[in-house]
């Protein structure tokens, strides 16, 4: 076996420059487990790895090492090739179907073309010849096969939870078509919770249908450790062809997140781009229907809300304590209904304490007045009356007590620090 040379400044110079994209990106507390016959080198690896923040493990020959991953389950694997007992190629072979996720890095004083290909078809991530004259090549590759496998395994985590939302949707889709009975319960099943508090913000909705079904939609939920997102649609029309675009958009809305969350196409979930996407995927279904719709996203590191208006009345109301009440603004067209339709991104800063009301067009039906401009007018006084709260709203509106109505009416109020 060939030494392995010590580390030096220059390879801490070349280790800080060369892997600090990657610091980020892995938690240097990764278990290593390091297999091979010669002290020297087994111990040079693991001295240096360990300075680096790693937990290393170490087994002599290749059937050590093996009893060795199976106790300790170690997330990555550096072996030699040339070793008694069980060999290097054997050892990758087990490894890989005991567990495919765990990385393998060669390390081999050999060099010889067919072992190394032979080690990259059997899964090894990488193939080093030694020795090694900087050993931050080596931490290098370790970093990048763990991320590597910490990707692998997230993009599987993702792919399940989207299949499993996936066969859900499917079929509550059937059910939809098939009972209108069971499809009233599946859509209320894809409605959030109510009420739903997350970091201090706090969801609430009603949604009251003109027949057994609704075209009217809301939803809220967490894109990521510091974004939650919201919308509510109004699906042109009524009953059960308008309930079923409201699955459409669950299952869209469902699956942009899950990639964002994987660095897919919408890493950033704006709302101008959500709105851009169910846009041409309702245009592509050639269903017939169109929606109107408000989506938002709050940031809650920075207090903002980012939102985005697709031809959507009336706007949402936002009410501060103390301070009155005011439309959002903002306008674009409908979702579903023309091709070159663009949406457009609008930004504001949260209060501390507030509460944002977000209202289907069949409120409207219940305003008092006799032009659009006359209702528009009503319905921020009767939120600042009811003090921002969906329970005010609903004695305000008396939805308790409604009959029959020509139109859905859905009401979803987020609020933060409301008395």
């Amino acid at each position: 076996m060939n030494p392995v040379s010590a580390p030096g400044q220059h390879q801490a110079a070349y280790a800080t420059q060369f892997l600090a994209p990657f610091a980020h990106m892995q938690k240097p507390s990764a278990t290593l487990l390091i297999i091979d016959d010669d002290d020297v080198v087994r111990a040079s690896l693991a001295a240096y790895l360990e300075d680096s923040g790693f937990t290393v493990l170490q087994a002599n020959n290749g059937l050590k090492g093996l009893e060795v991953f199976e106790q300790q389950q170690p997330d990555l694997v550096i072996c030699d090739l040339r070793m008694p007992q069980v060999g290097g190629l054997e050892l990758i072979r087990q490894v890989t179907e005991r567990s495919p996720q765990t990385p393998v890095i060669v390390l081999s004083g050999a060099g010889v073309m067919n072992d190394a290909v032979e080690a990259l078809r059997l899964g090894a991530s990488d193939y080093l010849i030694k020795p090694l004259e900087d050993l931050a090549v080596l931490e290098h590759s370790v970093h990048r096969a763990l991320d590597r496998s910490h990707l692998m395994v997230e993009n599987q985590r993702y792919r399940q939870k989207l299949e499993t939302a996936n066969r859900e949707l499917e079929a509550s889709l059937h059910l939809l078509q098939e009972d209108q009975t069971a499809g009233r319960q599946v859509q209320m099943n894809m409605l959030p919770e109510s009420p739903w508090s997350t970091a201090g913000l706090n969801f609430e909705h009603q949604i009251i249908p003109s027949l057994y079904l609704s075209g009217d939609f809301v939803d809220y939920f967490r894109v990521d450790e510091h974004r939650v997102a919201f919308y509510l649609a109004d699906v042109s029309g009524h009953g059960a062809s308008s309930a079923f675009v409201t699955v459409l958009l669950k299952f869209m809305t469902t699956r942009l997140m899950f990639e964002s969350r994987r660095g897919g196409s919408m890493p950033q979930f704006k709302p101008s781009d959500v709105l851009g996407h169910i846009n041409r995927g309702l245009i592509n279904t050639k269903l017939g229907k169109h929606v109107t719709m408000v989506g938002g996203v709050i940031d809650e590191t920075t207090g903002k809300l980012t939102y985005s208006i697709g031809g959507h009345l009336p706007l949402p109301v936002l009410y501060t304590p103390n301070k009155g009440v005011s439309y959002l603004q903002g306008r674009g067209l409908p979702v579903g209904l023309f091709n070159e339709a663009t949406y457009t991104d609008l930004v504001i800063d949260l209060p501390e304490a507030f509460s944002l009301t977000l209202f289907s067009d069949g409120i409207l039906d219940l305003l008092p007045g006799e032009t659009l401009k006359d209702k528009e007018a009503a319905l921020p006084v009767i939120v600042d009356a009811a003090g921002g709260s969906l329970d005010g709203l609903r004695r305000k509106f008396g939805l308790a007590t409604l009959g029959e109505m020509p139109d859905d009416i859905a009401l979803m109020v987020l609020s933060r620090n409301l008395e």
